[in-house]
């Protein structure tokens, strides 16, 4: 018990291995680049410098608004019965208690 007392943990160990890696393909890529550079080969895709920029912003937008429109009409629908629920459940506690009306 008193060992534990003094006890401190150890530093955890970060190790990540990527998911994605394949050797063989970076050589292959590799050795088609150096052809191609020996050959005077261009490329078609063109660099012009600018890092890559995803047009990302409309895209959530457009599905927040449709997401907003369908929990609207959720909401509404709900709200809806919930209101007639109380509606028809004050109607049978008057006729119950304070009608002369017996079953």
């Amino acid at each position: 018990m008193i060992g534990k007392f003094f006890y401190t943990p150890g530093s955890k160990k970060f190790n990540i291995t990527p998911r994605f890696h394949d050797p063989d393909k970076e050589e292959r890529d590799a050795r088609e680049q150096r052809i191609k550079d020996e050959l005077g080969i261009v490329d078609e895709k063109v660099d012009d410098g600018k890092p890559f920029r995803p047009n990302v912003r409309g895209q959530f937008r457009r599905s927040e608004g449709w997401q907003a429109k369908s929990s609207e009409k959720a909401r509404r629908t709900s709200n809806t019965r919930l209101i007639v629920l109380i509606l028809i459940l004050t109607l049978v506690f008057y006729l119950f208690f304070y009608s002369d009306f017996t079953f």
